[in-house]
């Protein structure tokens, strides 16, 4: 089928635009240490995918607790530590906020997976979940960061209703899928984020988009101790 070519198409560009930023706004070494954590979790992430690892379900703990659970409690860790605190000063807000526009592409997906009977309803934007309402303003909320204070709480508040957004999906989506955490019986089982490469929207896009707004809660307080000049800060 062509649509896992063009959705692991579109998984190594968004890679590649975080190695970008990695290497444009870190220091040499930071910038490449960076890289080679991006680089171990997305083999990480590969390897139960591609294994069927993820989909065994009917395992204790489940497969696909075995590949988000490990990433997520690292990701946590490095975000609220000093790894952390370096992106939050050293990448501009506005960049983190605005990058969340990856998520059209991974609510696209998984309009076309609800199509082809692999998700839920629930999972899309017709089901409730408003995600790609996220991505699609996250440029606004980029720019808004350099419009003044009002402007700047509107942005902060825009980040915390996407990760209650990206918590509410990361739930419903875990909820539907086949195995012991089944609690939400919906007209069919979420089985896409089983299967290779979409075990990438579990392993890669969704903590992706968590740890964005978790850095971008701690570049809020960065550059509120900065000086606002023109609308901007310095």
């Amino acid at each position: 089928m062509m649509f896992p070519f063009l959705f692991a198409s579109y998984l190594l560009i968004v890679v590649t635009a975080v190695s970008i930023v990695l290497r444009r706004f870190l220091a040499r070494q930071q910038s490449l240490i960076a890289i080679a954590i991006l680089a171990g979790w997305l083999g990480y992430a590969t390897v139960l995918g591609a294994t069927g690892i993820v989909g065994r379900y009917d395992h204790l703990p489940p497969g696909l607790v075995l590949m988000v659970g490990p990433i997520v409690l690292t990701l946590v860790v490095l975000a609220f530590s000093k790894p952390g605190g370096i992106l939050a000063a050293r990448v501009p807000l506005g960049l983190l906020l605005g990058f969340h526009v990856f998520r059209v592409g991974v609510e696209l997906s998984l309009l076309h997976l609800w199509s082809l009977g692999l998700a839920p309803k629930l999972i899309t934007l017709e089901g409730g979940n408003v995600e790609v309402l996220i991505a699609v303003t996250a440029p606004v909320a980029g720019w808004l960061v350099t419009r003044g204070p009002a402007a700047r709480r509107t942005a902060w508040a825009w980040n915390l209703a996407g990760l209650l957004s990206l918590g509410n999906v990361v739930v419903r989506a875990v909820l539907s899928a086949p195995g012991p955490l089944n609690l939400i019986h919906a007209e069919v089982l979420d089985t896409a984020i089983l299967i290779w490469p979409f075990t990438f929207v579990p392993g890669f896009m969704a903590p992706l988009a968590m740890t964005l707004h978790i850095v971008a809660f701690r570049a809020f307080r960065v550059s509120a101790a900065q000086p606002l000049v023109s609308g901007r800060r310095l």
